[in-house]
């Protein structure tokens, strides 16, 4: 008996506990709607990595109201990243659908050449692990960077979905996207479209040309990568595809 009132109390204190840091993530997100907030959780922990790792910190950032950053970039990032942004309430489920199908058709894939690797009729190098496809929208981007780290656990993933309905019943999509666009990351320590364009480009983000725009916004996914592969025939062929599509996009 004792041991149960024990394990009820823990377990209301949990409860507790659980509530009390929903209610902080609220208090946070509703003081977004008046200030900008000064660093990401993503950001911290890249800056941390940059450090250790070269001994420096280099950490390029200049935040910009929304009215400051070239519509091009916003109907880039938005074609590019989440298509459906202005019409949904932070869960595209048609996204999240065709990433589950496309990451188990990868793991059967995978599974395949196992099989054949290990049969012995295959000589080819042992297969890859798939490339897990994410289908996350925008807020659920901005979820995750502002607040979580990266691990990648059942628990984390429940906090970025809760994290995501804050962001959308709290803020307008413009100030999400506003948010997203001065936070997120371009490059070793770059961070948000104004530090970007000058980096890219020696030009402020308001001046962003509809093509410039479009590569930035594929360089989203990897950027790290694509900062030393600027020359990129996919980064070409990619922008020029988002390009096509960015007159049809509608902005909040």
């Amino acid at each position: 008996m004792v041991g149960m009132k024990a394990f009820g109390r823990l377990l209301l204190l949990a409860l507790l506990a659980g509530l009390a840091l929903q209610l902080y993530f609220a208090g946070r997100i509703a003081l977004m709607r008046f200030v900008d907030p000064e660093s990401t959780a993503f950001q911290r922990s890249e800056a941390w990595n940059v450090a250790r790792n070269t001994g420096t910190l280099a950490w390029r950032q200049q935040w910009v109201p929304y009215e400051q950053i070239s519509s091009h970039l916003k109907r880039a990032i938005i074609a590019s990243e989440d298509a459906s942004f202005v019409l949904h309430e932070g869960l595209d489920m048609d996204a999240l659908e065709k990433a589950w199908e496309k990451n188990a058709q990868a793991e059967e894939r995978a599974a395949q050449a196992l099989s054949r690797q290990a049969q012995g009729k295959s000589n080819a190098p042992l297969a890859k692990p798939p490339k897990i496809v994410g289908g996350s929208t925008i807020t659920q981007q901005l979820a995750k960077n502002l607040f979580l780290s990266g691990e990648r656990t059942l628990l984390r993933k429940g906090q970025e979905l809760l994290l995501t309905l804050m962001l959308e019943a709290l803020l307008s999509k413009q100030r999400i996207l506003e948010i997203y666009l001065n936070n997120v990351e371009w490059g070793e320590g770059v961070f948000g479209a104004e530090a970007a364009a000058q980096h890219y480009y020696r030009k402020s983000a308001a001046r962003l040309s509809a093509i410039e725009s479009a590569r930035l916004a594929v360089m989203l996914p990897r950027p790290k990568y694509f900062e030393t592969h600027t020359g990129s025939g996919y980064l070409a062929s990619r922008a020029r595809t988002i390009a096509a599509r960015m007159g049809g996009v509608e902005l909040p």
